[in-house]
This record gives structure tokens, C-alpha cells and sequence, in this order.
């Protein structure tokens, strides 16, 4: 097969930990063609979507004394050629957030790949639908108690009525611009006003869990079946877990609970077209569905021994022989 992968600047890729590169690696390791682009170089032309795509070689990583060894280089990148992506088999749109202007503009034209030929993952309709902060809410038993408002007195009751909450930007990634919020704290009103950027933009306000201080665990789902989970604990004095703000990471295995939150999303993932998929589950409540780059196979690999790479490849042949189409 004949794979793209619409990803952010090779050279800003970490090849120890980005689930773009586990993916290419896997690949590659099957025997597929494997090309990138950056989602700068999409365009519509006769009605088709077409890419500035570029081959690209990895050398392997291997895992020893329980860490990865990046060689260096670790890949090697040939010349760029100007293609329809009709031609590729699949396309990985694995470009990082945030969903800003220029993200959603890739989004549209990628909505010119014709779906009886090629696979996109995820599908550019569901990348829209699914904001990764506001998507949660359709299953109101799966999440802690939230609300989403800019409006400051409505934040101001709902922290005052919990005594802890947690605030979210919606557009944020990664852990950035995430608040504990407590009540009675002087400065809560404005943290409130820098958040929502005076009254102007709407954020996420959820009952503040205790479990977190016991972990932030993602799992990876594969056409809507946990594949994988890794558990982020918070360290030192932060109370996020993500691995961007130093979470350690542990093994960790699906609770039924979390199995139950699996199999209910699962219809709503496969109806939007969305196939790869991470989800970020706090003492047995949802708390997002990311979407866009979901990362975590180099460290459920390191901790698990396996190679959900592979998985995801083989998935990929199987539904190219039976003809998989999207939405």
C-alpha cells in the first residue's frame, strides 16, 4: 500500500515518543510506501485534492534496557513530488493542534480525497464535528459533572458549589492553559477573564476529580476497540498528568468500567469516520476524545512490549481488502 501522512515539520517530530513516527515505522516495517506532507502543502486542483508529498526512509528504533534509541539521523527524506492523493491508499492527518483556521482549511480540502479510493484518518467531517473538549458531552453518564460558558457568575456558582474545578480551554492541547480552581480564591475572577479572553470565548468547567492525583489514563482505540491504555500520573507540584507537562507514565490495563465507556462511544466514533482515536479517562469518567494527533503507542509499547504499530497496519490491510469506505 501507499500511505501518507499529513504531519508537522519532520524536524520537530520525536521519534521516542510521537505516535506519527510509530505508525511510519510500522509501515515501513510491512512493506508500504510511506510519504508526508505538511498540511501547508494540500491543494484543490480539477476538483481533486493533491499534495506536495515527500518519501521518506526511517531507520529503526530499537527498545533497549527499556528506552527507545534514536539513531541519528533517523530518517532520511527524498525530493517532493506533487501528487493526487487519490493515488495513496490512506492518509493520516496526524498534523498537531490547535484546530485554528489554517487546520480547518486542510480539513475542507481533504474533503476532496474521493473515499472510494482512498482512506482518510481520521475522516476530515468527523475532525470538525469533534472538538476534543466539547465532543465528551453527548455521553453525560460517561463524564464528571460540566459545564461549558464564558458567562463569569456561572463559573463563579459552579466552583463555589464543588469547591474544586478544573477549566479548560477548548481549543487547547497537550495540558496547556488547564486551571485548578478553588473556591474562595481571590484570584479566580481573573483567571476567569484571562481564560474566557474577557467574556468572549466559551470554556469547559468539570467537577475537579481526586482520582487524578492517582493518574490521567489514555486509551487508544482502533476503529472503536481499546487497543492499548497508558496511565499519566502527575508529579511534583503539578496537578496535570499530560506527558507535555512531566507526567510519569505506568502500565496499566482497561477497568470494566473503562471497557463499558469504550463500547459506548464506539457507534458514534465509527459513524463519524473516526479511527484513531484517544480518549482520557479520570476514576472511571470520560474527560476528552482527542481526535486530531492522539499520541501514546511508544509508551504503551515500552511499557506493554508490543507493537500497536502493527495493529494499526494490519487493521489498514484488512479493511483495504474488504473494501472499507468512509462516510
Amino acid at each position: 500500500m501507499k500511505l501518507a501522512f499529513i504531519v508537522d515539520p519532520i524536524s520537530r517530530l520525536d521519534p521516542g515518543h510521537d505516535t506519527s513516527v510509530a505508525l511510519m515505522e510500522a509501515a515501513q516495517n510491512q512493506g508500504h510506501e510511506v510519504w508526508f506532507a505538511q498540511a501547508q502543502d494540500l491543494q484543490v486542483v480539477d476538483g481533486k485534492a493533491w499534495a506536495l508529498l515527500q518519501p521518506i526512509t526511517l531507520e529503526p528504533i530499537p527498545l533497549l534496557d527499556g528506552h527507545w534509541q534514536v539513531p541519528q539521523p533517523w530518517c532520511a527524506v527524498g525530493e517532493p513530488v506533487r501528487s493526487p492523493l487519490n493515488q495513496m491508499d490512506a492518509v493520516f492527518m496526524r498534523k498537531d493542534p490547535p484546530v485554528s483556521t489554517a487546520y480547518l482549511y486542510a480539513t475542507y480540502i481533504l474533503d476532496f480525497v474521493d473515499p472510494q479510493k482512498t482512506l482518510v484518518v481520521n475522516h476530515p467531517q468527523g475532525l470538525r464535528a469533534a472538538n476534543e473538549k466539547m465532543f465528551a458531552l453527548q455521553f453525560t453518564d460517561a463524564i464528571p459533572e460540566t459545564i461549558v460558558t464564558q458567562n463569569k457568575q456561572t463559573i463563579r456558582e459552579f466552583v463555589e458549589a464543588k469547591g474544586l474545578a478544573v477549566l479548560k480551554p477548548l481549543g487547547g492541547k497537550a495540558g496547556e492553559g488547564i486551571l485548578l480552581m478553588e473556591a474562595g480564591d481571590r484570584n479566580l475572577n481573573s483567571l476567569v477573564e484571562i481564560s474566557t479572553f474577557q467574556g468572549q470565548l466559551p470554556v469547559m468547567v468539570q467537577e475537579y476529580l481526586p482520582q487524578a492525583t492517582e493518574g490521567d489514563k489514555r486509551i487508544i482505540l482502533l476503529d472503536g476497540e481499546p487497543i492499548g491504555a497508558v496511565n499519566r500520573i502527575p508529579t511534583g507540584k503539578e496537578f496535570r498528568g499530560n506527558m507535555a507537562t512531566g507526567g510519569r507514565v505506568a502500565q496499566s490495563d482497561l477497568t470494566a468500567r473503562e471497557q463499558q465507556i469504550c463500547s459506548q462511544l464506539a457507534p458514534t466514533l465509527r459513524k463519524n469516520g473516526l479511527i484513531f482515536v484517544g480518549i482520557d479517562v479520570i476514576g472511571g469518567y470520560l474527560t476528552e476524545i482527542n481526535v486530531t494527533s492522539p499520541t501514546g503507542i511508544r509508551e504503551i509499547d515500552r511499557l506493554d512490549d508490543v507493537r500497536l504499530g502493527d495493529r494499526v497496519m494490519e487493521w489498514l490491510e484488512n479493511a483495504n481488502k474488504r473494501g472499507y469506505r468512509q462516510i
